[in-house]
């Protein structure tokens, strides 16, 4: 992956947790070829790396966004973009990815939480006019609900917590599965994700693995490095 360095240029709240920092940087040619909605950088804090999905790339520019799910001072990227100012700078490798909507799908379903919201927002953006599809995007509340805009065809549900760490799985459980070819996204919390909802999409409804981007981007109660060897840990176990 390229190292590039990110200069802060201006922030903003999009919701109560979720805060946008643009960036500027001299040079971005490593993004020219990166066509993945699910596009992500690594940042490189003081303390540790921590992985964001990097928005609205404009090599010419030499401009992108990152959102950060904001919790107080709880972690290290949160704090860091909730203090964030102009002229700021962090060191970013990168792009990976490793998903886009593919056109030829009959119908798109992308499920996630917070963390997610950035790469739905992207591939959203992707998505043709007359695509068809369901989101569901779990929140805190009304109030933590983003803008998403999507096409007509495809309907935006948010979910709000109610403490049982199951809403997101119900509700993917709950859609009316529709005729044709499904292709899904589906990130967040690693243990709702994985446990949850991958086994119903790929066990009981026979998705095949092509047609499924599906893992955790955190781990309740677990720091990045730990997620990193919990990720480790249920590779080994599933062979």
């Amino acid at each position: 992956m390229a190292s590039t360095r990110l200069t802060v240029t201006s922030t903003e709240a999009l919701t109560p947790t979720l805060r946008r920092v643009w960036f500027r940087s001299d040079d971005l040619s490593a993004f020219a070829t990166s066509q993945d909605t699910d596009r992500y950088v690594k940042l490189v804090f003081r303390e540790a790396v921590r992985t964001y999905t990097a928005l609205f790339p404009d090599v010419v520019a030499g401009t992108l966004a990152i959102d950060f799910v904001v919790h107080g001072d709880e972690g290290v990227a949160g704090p860091w973009a909730q203090r964030a100012q102009p002229g700021d700078t962090l060191d970013a490798n990168g792009p990976g990815g490793g998903y886009r909507p593919d056109p030829s799908a009959d119908v798109h379903l992308l499920a996630g939480d917070e963390s997610a919201v950035p790469a739905i927002s992207a591939a959203l953006a992707d998505l043709a006019d007359d695509a068809v599809g369901q989101v569901f995007v779990l929140v805190e509340s009304s109030a933590h609900e983003p803008i998403l805009t999507a096409p007509a065809g495809v309907h935006v549900t948010f979910l709000h917590r109610d403490g049982s760490r199951r809403e997101l799985a119900d509700a993917v459980r709950a859609w009316a599965w529709p005729a044709g070819r499904v292709q899904a996204f589906v990130h967040g919390e690693a243990g709702v994700v994985m446990h949850g909802v991958r086994p119903y999409l790929l066990k009981e409804r026979g998705l095949p693995r092509a047609e499924a981007s599906i893992s955790g981007y955190w781990r309740q109660g677990r720091s990045e490095e730990g997620f990193r060897v919990w990720k480790s840990e249920l590779a080994a176990a599933e062979g």
